[in-house]
């Protein structure tokens, strides 16, 4: 079976949604309702960093509020007015700010949409083998192994 061509340009408006729409494990899962990632580095073939058009419907959030211990991670919001939530509280976001993440920091960070209209947002990470990702709100942690993120209970329980 051979591999599709890569583009060599495309809309990144019109690049295909993720087939599954989180790789959280129930309960988490479901909280990312409202929640569009179209997976662009993917397309390109991009194996050091990934990059993602990401859409969030009124109500919706970007991720459970984690932080990385390898992987760096930026986001530019291009419409909407997301709220960011960090350990330093809500910060008011609107298109043309950006924020970075530094790995290793422990400050949790996510995006919520509380208002009435659709946020879409480019964000970047990169791929680090060995990642780990915690989950200050939630009995969740993360360790990127071989492209996979496997998930356990912050007791070290796998989920089922």
């Amino acid at each position: 079976m051979s591999t599709p061509p890569k583009p060599a340009a495309l809309l990144a408006c019109e690049a295909p949604p993720r087939t599954r729409p989180s790789n959280y494990p129930e309960p988490f899962a479901s909280r990312m309702a409202g929640r569009i990632k179209q997976p662009l580095g993917d397309l390109f073939g991009l194996r050091n960093f990934g990059v993602n058009l990401t859409t969030l419907a009124p109500g919706a959030v970007s991720a459970l509020r984690h932080a990385h211990s390898r992987q760096d991670e930026f986001i530019y919001i291009l419409t909407g007015h997301p709220t960011l939530l960090t350990d330093e509280g809500a910060t008011p976001m609107a298109p043309g700010m950006c924020a970075g993440f530094p790995a290793g920091t422990g400050n949790g960070h996510q995006l919520l949409n509380e208002t009435g209209e659709e946020v879409r947002y480019i964000e970047v990470g990169d791929r680090s083998e060995g990642d780990a990702a915690s989950y200050p709100d939630d009995d969740l942690m993360a360790v990127l192994r071989e492209g996979h993120w496997i998930f356990a209970h912050k007791d070290g329980r796998a989920y089922e």
